[in-house]
């Protein structure tokens, strides 16, 4: 066992020293020459650290270990944690947004009602984040209820964006504790957690910029834990604050429905969804803020920001109905893949077959939106913890592709890295309509395997 152990921590050592390098390529803040050249280079260690963390996770889920060992994968994860933070924010300014609405909810005005640059606002301008507010002249916060209070609290205790970073790290370490608890449940060794914890897209996307799906990820740990314990309606009430962060998570509705347990998780949920929205109703239809243009300028409505219409629209002209008749394919297959879920016979202890559900369902939605955004993905490694599969942890992490591109607006060649393999994977874990799992352990004198159908 000294061997393996040895090896864990050599990849723990590794990661830090790369994540080290990358911090010192000083990466400055303005678009220019410098930053593009360090960003690449940023992306290739990145790309780096994906393969140890490959190695990390094949190991872990391999062997069996001693006692403690947990603590080596939690202290190796929060020193590259603690490595991240001592630089500000450098792959987004998506924090600089979050900030803004906490101080504008500070001083009382409904964060849905103006745009940053609105004259309204003119008093609450500053050097330090103002000037880096995206889309600052133009689009209302595109940030749900449950995001929008999660800034209101940060911002009535700190303005400023290592408070905003420090709190996306404290729902972070409740999406943790909450995978220690299922990994318990389910009767998993509780080293896996290595699996969530030291991936690097998640490492990039939360301790360093700060993104407000750390939150999602807490709440949708909570609402796994919960739904394990049979506590249906809180489970419920969970998951509608997840969603409410980031839309994302809706798609585990039918994983968490499994069984007969509706009506409590349904009305738990809506009850919150309604009274989310409720708190920020005096901006009227504003409450929905950017999300209704954010398709139309991402290309997600005319199709020209979805990976496979991108790439089909270099072969020959697509008309106008492509994007909504690809929207209509990929909702028909993940109905396909919902009803064989729910058809599923309920068991008594089901953390893992939640958390394997959840994780297809994910996997399955992401790969068809194919988000150009690398944060999006990082969520997916949350139930690949419980209940991993190649696709699932290949989505968690090959993403870190997607934050520099060779050729600017490049929607098909470059991130076909990331979907095609994505795409076989998740095919191969469909079949048949189950995912592919991970071995508890080796039995006693039995050699390890990785993997098994289930």
């Amino acid at each position: 066992m000294r061997r393996p152990l040895y090896r864990l921590g050599s990849l723990g050592a590794a990661l830090l020293t790369l994540t080290v390098l990358a911090l010192l390529l000083d990466i400055p803040a303005s678009f220019d020459t410098a930053r593009t050249v360090r960003v690449a280079i940023l992306v290739g260690l990145l790309a780096l650290s994906s393969g140890l963390y490959f190695a990390a996770v094949r190991l872990v889920l391999r062997h069996t270990w001693p006692r403690g060992t947990v603590w080596v994968v939690l202290g190796v994860a929060v020193a590259l944690r603690g490595l991240l933070l001592i630089q500000p924010p450098i792959l987004s300014s998506d924090i600089f947004r979050y900030v803004w609405d906490g101080r504008v909810q500070a001083a009382g005005i409904n964060p849905y009602r103006y745009v940053p640059a609105d004259p309204a606002l003119a008093a609450l301008r500053d050097r330090a984040i103002y000037p880096r507010i995206n889309r600052a002249t133009y689009a209302r916060t595109i940030y749900p209820p449950v995001a929008e209070l999660v800034f209101a609290a940060v911002g009535r205790m700190s303005d400023s964006v290592t408070a905003m970073r420090l709190m996306m790290l404290g729902f972070e370490a409740v999406g943790v504790v909450c995978l220690l608890h299922l990994l318990s449940l389910a009767g998993l060794p509780r080293e896996r957690v290595l699996v969530y914890a030291w991936n690097p897209l998640v490492l990039w996307s939360f301790a360093s910029d700060g993104h407000v799906d750390a939150v999602a990820v807490g709440l949708l740990g909570l609402a796994l834990l919960l739904r394990a314990r049979h506590r249906d309606g809180w489970a419920g009430a969970a998951l509608a604050g997840a969603v409410l962060v980031k839309l994302f998570p809706l798609v585990a509705v039918p994983a968490f429905i499994r069984g007969g347990r509706f009506w409590r998780l349904t009305l738990a949920g809506l009850a919150v969804i309604v009274c989310g929205y409720a708190l920020y109703s005096s901006a009227g239809w504003h409450v929905l803020g950017f999300l209704p243009s954010y398709g139309r300028e991402e290309g997600i409505d005319s199709g020209q920001g979805v990976w496979l219409l991108a790439g089909l629209a270099r072969l020959l002209p697509l008309p106008r109905e492509a994007a909504a008749v690809y929207a209509g394919g990929v909702v028909l297959i993940f109905l396909c893949v919902a009803v064989a879920i729910l058809r599923r016979r309920p068991i008594e202890n089901d953390a893992e077959a939640l958390c394997r559900d959840t994780g297809l369902l994910a996997a399955v939605a992401m790969a068809a939106i194919s988000p150009h955004y690398h944060w999006y993905f990082a969520w997916l490694a949350l139930p690949a913890v419980v209940a991993p599969s190649r696709a699932l942890i290949w989505l968690a992490t090959a993403p870190i592709l997607l934050i520099k591109e060779p050729v600017p607006g490049d929607r098909f060649f470059w991130p076909s890295l990331v979907y095609v393999p994505a795409i076989l994977l998740l095919l191969a874990d469909l079949r048949p309509w189950r995912a592919i799992r991970f071995r508890r352990g080796p039995q006693h004198g039995e050699r390890p395997c990785p993997l098994r159908r289930s």
